[in-house]
């Protein structure tokens, strides 16, 4: 789907949308043709999802530790809710990062038929491969993903539960004690 995506964003008069994309694309490339991108878009997604998950929780404490200056139970939910945005934000610059020049490359499979990385990487360089675009994808993922951790932390306020990040993790050897469960940390 998202070749035919790409082909209705940047291509005008391609199709108005997936139900008259589709078969055009299927048509004109075959069903294969939906499918030269996986690579890609799999090395654009996965690092995306890993950056996302890995640094927002460290983000978060850090804000805690170094910029609010009473501890987060001391916080207002608003406050703690503007933590969770500013930490999803700046998590979503580093998604923004790792994943963007396989962003680059997804666009440019999906957008000039029978294209190879390598005629990436001659049209658009090593270092365009890297930075074209960059500045925009960042506002846009910092944004998304800033917006996905608020509305997570919202969800879990509005159910009676904590807002994320702001306590240390146990140091080696403490135990987390938890419903009728103990885990020990090495």
């Amino acid at each position: 789907m998202e070749a035919v995506k790409v082909r209705v964003q940047t291509q005008p008069g391609f199709a108005k949308g997936l139900s008259d994309g589709f078969p055009k694309f299927v048509k004109a490339q075959g069903y294969a043709g939906l499918y030269k991108g996986i690579v890609p878009l799999w090395g654009r997604q996965i690092p995306y999802t890993m950056m996302k998950f890995a640094s927002f929780e460290t983000i978060v404490e850090n804000i805690y530790k170094y910029a609010i200056p009473a501890p987060k139970s001391e916080c207002s939910k608003s406050l703690q809710l503007g933590v969770s945005f500013a930490g999803g934000y700046v998590a979503g610059v580093f998604c923004a990062i790792v994943s963007h020049p396989a962003d680059n490359l997804v666009s440019f499979l999906n957008n000039a038929q029978g294209a190879t990385v390598g005629d990436a990487v001659k049209k658009l360089g090593l270092w365009g491969l890297f930075t074209r675009g960059l500045p925009l994808r960042i506002v846009m993922i910092g944004t998304l993903t800033g917006a996905q951790w608020g509305i997570y932390d919202a969800f879990k306020v509005m159910v009676g539960l904590p807002t994320s990040g702001g306590v240390a993790p146990p140091a080696a050897g403490e135990q987390l004690k938890g419903n009728n469960s103990c885990f020990i940390l090495l």
